[in-house]
């Protein structure tokens, strides 16, 4: 197990889609020896979550995990969950719309720029874990929305393009000097409302 470097914005590896795990992929000790390096990476660098492209294997697994996080104290906890070959399907209410949240994201693969990003609050998510087990769950609020944003990745997709109000650009300073603490305040409600 190792950290790894973890690629920037710019490198080509983070609009590439990733491609899907084989079965016989899964099982090598190579795939199973990458995975920990992803985790352990994610871990060194304090992220909610990691997509493989992002330490630079255009693969689709990424690790998610929220424990207690100094970069996101208001998140939910999100168990260590390893996700292989992910499919995210948005839900729709009762009425047949989507709920949809504003959240304030930022990316370890976007050092030092944060923006608002409409997120759906409910989201299917069927993917296998890192020993081939499939898995059908839903996943609510901010939980959701982390599992919004990894799942981006493995499309080639960064949060930066889906920013659309961009004057909510804001380095991770100016974040924590003038608009934290109203974010806090607005997503702690959304969270206490929808429960995760």
């Amino acid at each position: 197990m190792s950290v790894r470097e973890i690629v920037t914005v710019g490198h080509p590896v983070l609009r590439e889609p990733a491609r899907d795990v084989t079965p016989d992929e899964l099982a090598s000790p190579e795939i199973q020896a990458f995975i920990d390096d992803l985790i352990d990476t994610m871990r060194h660098a304090n992220g909610a979550g990691l997509a493989a492209n992002q330490i630079g294997e255009p693969i689709r697994i990424a690790a998610i995990e929220v424990t207690d996080n100094p970069r996101y104290p208001y998140k939910p906890r999100i168990p260590l969950t390893v996700v292989v070959n992910p499919v995210l399907e948005p839900i729709a209410g009762p009425d047949g719309a989507h709920e949809m949240v504003e959240i304030n994201e930022g990316c370890l693969s976007v050092p030092n720029l944060r923006g608002n990003v409409m997120r759906h609050v409910d989201v299917r998510v069927r993917y296998l874990d890192r020993h081939g087990v499939a898995h059908d769950e839903v996943k609510r609020g901010l939980t959701a929305g982390t599992f919004q944003h990894e799942l981006d990745h493995l499309d080639g997709v960064l949060f930066l393009d889906r920013v659309t109000d961009t004057t909510t650009f804001t380095t991770w300073e100016q974040f924590e000097r003038f608009h934290r603490a109203a974010f806090v305040e607005r997503i702690t409600e959304f969270v206490a409302r929808v429960g995760s």
